[in-house]
């Protein structure tokens, strides 16, 4: 009987805040589609009162603006986690794979800079709605410090997200599953297949 080794992953504090992060980004976008769902059934609440009951809106219209907004910035850490922003892949599809993964890493590096830098202004910004208690200029009058908070939340777990991406890369699937669990053939390339591709080659070629 002929025993074989198994190779594992090391795992430290790096590995460890990696998949804590990765975690908390799955979360995150839970809560992002629960505020989009949940703006779709307030939308169809205010065309149900306002057409069919011929009555006034009151909160509604603000309250999916919000929901909106809010849903974009929750959501960030989690469309990183699956590598979803929009981004160009002809220079690192030219690119030999040690190349691209430099380059990667300076685009990460400098997007996580931005980041900070809104994460900064955002708190600022929330924190002089929170103290001289800023309202909406509506008939609703909400605490504007309410959805002001989204900006701060918003781009530090974004920035963590970032963060993990640097210190503890997690490649992404080179195939997307269908919703059978198999995998599609000829299903179409998606655009970010170049640094999925320099993120699944080692670093030796």
């Amino acid at each position: 009987m002929t025993m074989t080794a198994t190779h594992r992953p090391p795992r430290g504090p790096v590995t460890f805040f990696g998949q804590v992060v990765r975690g908390i980004s799955r979360v995150c976008g839970v809560l992002s589609a629960t505020m989009i769902v949940a703006s779709v059934i307030i939308t169809c609440q205010l065309i149900f009162v306002r057409f069919v009951l011929n009555q006034s809106t009151i909160w509604q219209t603000e309250a999916v603006t919000y929901l909106m907004i809010g849903a974009t910035l929750i959501g960030l850490p989690y469309v990183q986690l699956l590598r979803g922003h929009v981004n160009v892949e002809l220079v690192p599809l030219l690119l030999a794979p040690r190349y691209r993964r430099i380059l990667i890493g300076i685009t990460t590096l400098l997007t996580l800079l931005i980041a900070l830098l809104m994460l900064f202004y955002g708190y600022e910004l929330f924190s002089f709605a929170w103290q001289r208690n800023w309202r909406s200029d509506t008939v609703w009058g909400v605490k504007l410090w309410i959805p002001y908070i989204a900006l701060p939340v918003g781009f530090a777990l974004y920035s963590l997200q970032l963060l993990a991406d640097i210190v503890s890369p997690a490649p992404p699937p080179l195939e997307e599953p269908t919703l059978t669990g198999v995998v599609d053939p000829v299903a179409p390339e998606r655009p970010d297949a170049g640094e999925k591709a320099a993120l699944s080659r080692p670093a030796s070629e």
